[in-house]
């Protein structure tokens, strides 16, 4: 019966590489994608899941599930599937269920200046039904789980949770604005999509040619590079990892401030970031030698959709970002705004080589063997890089974005701390407003480490607008 209703399932295909290295990644606690989503006043649940239904059924990669097939004896070739019938738990938690969770949240030494919503969304972070590969319906994996938390004063908030082989930042910031326009009973756009291919089936012929040789090459080059790469002093590497949150803003002048520093240098806000991410860790130790130069691992994500043939729109949901690995060299009274260039720099000049296509199979496979083997990373804490950040930061406008969900704050990251960065920077300016939020692996990094990086970054960013005004006047 099972293997009939199988047969009957539509849009089947092989997962691509990339997708298959986020099922292995997300397994071990990389690659949950979560968005919260808080609102000043109760939805309109039926409302809701009428428009949740929508959009699941206007992209069916999200009415997807992804199942290993058996059929050939192997069991271990993946697919992505369409069931006949849609899975959507909206899971509805009573007022006195969500003080109870965050009572137990901030028991188990959780600040208790952290807000329901960063509480929440650590705790969904680290809510991994993908853990065991267990089957969670009709034999395969379901991608797509929703929970709507009851907040004091008529509040809520709405989590949905992705498994990131689905669902890229793109997606996340699109799936917003398609909610708000159901929510808000307006038309909106036409976006239901007609299939789904990986990324891998949508390079430009040639943009991704490599000789064996050339992989080869680079995947050793990667691999011995990495063991010279410095990182943030590591905290605890023996207890179980999970992924936390710190979250920095800037107001509206020193956010102008800083683009326009930005622009001036040819730059974009990801070099100015990283930069002072960098500039950070490297003085949060002391330095002895002045000429001390250390060197840090970056890599820097893209999305991928406007380069693919043929191209795709934000309205494509998936996962269609790439990465570039980059290594950067501070030392001692370095320069903000020389770092970010270099930084920027470094990254494009890889980006017109295309090496965000002609490496992506050599990162899958090093991700993978990382995650498979702790001991190849420093002190076995899987950690890949110092830092990574999008090459474009989310730009909205908050009515425009939360009409029809009475939205007051949103925050859209994923997990990290089965294989990755030791900060990951989730960049939104909203409102000309600055919003960064930095994901890290615990306790391989304490909450009160992260703080204080964070403060410095801050620092060091402020500095930098006082060092472009001078400029200016």
């Amino acid at each position: 019966m099972e293997e009939d209703s199988r047969k009957s399932w539509r849009n089947t295909r092989l997962l691509g590489g990339t997708e298959l290295n986020w099922c292995k990644a997300v397994a071990g606690g990389t690659g949950i994608t979560a968005l919260a989503l808080q609102a000043y006043k109760h939805p309109n649940i039926p409302l809701l899941k009428k428009a949740l239904r929508k959009i699941q059924n206007d992209h069916p990669i999200l009415n997807s599930m992804v199942y290993k097939n058996t059929s050939n004896g192997g069991g271990s070739a993946c697919f992505t599937i369409n069931p006949p019938i849609p899975h959507q738990r909206l899971k509805i938690i009573s007022l006195s269920t969500t003080l109870d969770l965050l009572r137990t949240l901030t028991s188990r030494g959780s600040s208790g200046s952290l807000s329901p919503l960063h509480l929440i969304l650590e705790h969904e972070l680290n809510v991994n039904e993908w853990s065991t590969g267990r089957s969670l319906g009709m034999g395969g994996l379901y991608l797509w789980f929703a929970n709507l938390y009851t907040l004091p004063e008529e509040k809520w908030l709405l989590v949905m949770r992705f498994h990131t082989v689905v669902c890229d930042r793109t997606t996340v910031v699109t799936l917003i604005k398609e909610l708000s326009e159901v929510m808000g009973e307006r038309e909106g756009g036409r976006y239901a999509e007609e299939g789904n291919v990986a990324i891998e089936e949508l390079i430009p012929i040639g943009k991704a040619k490599k000789t064996m040789w050339a992989h080869g090459k680079d995947v050793v080059a990667y691999s011995v590079n990495s063991f010279r790469l410095r990182n943030l002093k590591f905290k605890d590497v023996k207890g179980p990892l999970r992924s936390q949150v710190a979250r920095f803003k800037m107001n509206t002048q020193e956010t102008h401030m800083l683009l326009t520093g930005c622009k001036s240098r040819g730059i974009k806000l990801c070099g100015v970031l990283v930069a002072a991410t960098l500039l950070a860790v490297y003085n949060s130790k002391r330095q002895a030698n002045k000429n001390n130069r250390k060197k840090y691992g970056v890599f820097f994500l893209n999305d991928c959709r406007s380069h693919l043939q043929p191209p795709l729109s934000r309205h494509n949901f998936g996962f269609y970002h790439s990465a570039i690995s980059t290594i950067q060299e501070v030392k001692q009274g370095e320069n903000l705004w020389d770092l970010a260039t270099r930084s920027y720099t470094t990254f494009v000049s890889s980006k017109n080589n295309n090496k965000h296509f002609t490496d992506m199979a050599d990162l899958n496979f090093l991700m993978s063997k990382a995650a498979d083997n702790p001991s190849l990373t420093p002190k076995s804490s899987l950690r890949t890089s110092l830092v990574s950040a999008f090459e474009d930061p989310v730009i909205e406008s908050s009515s425009e974005m939360g009409r029809g969900i009475f939205l007051e704050d949103f925050v859209g990251c994923a997990s990290i701390h089965g294989v990755g960065p030791s900060i990951a920077i989730f960049d939104t300016i909203v409102d000309g407003q600055l919003d960064c939020v930095c994901v890290y692996p615990s306790p391989l990094h304490s909450r009160e480490q992260m703080q204080e990086v964070i403060a410095n970054m801050k620092i060091t960013l402020v500095d930098g607008i006082k060092m472009e005004e001078n400029i200016e006047t």
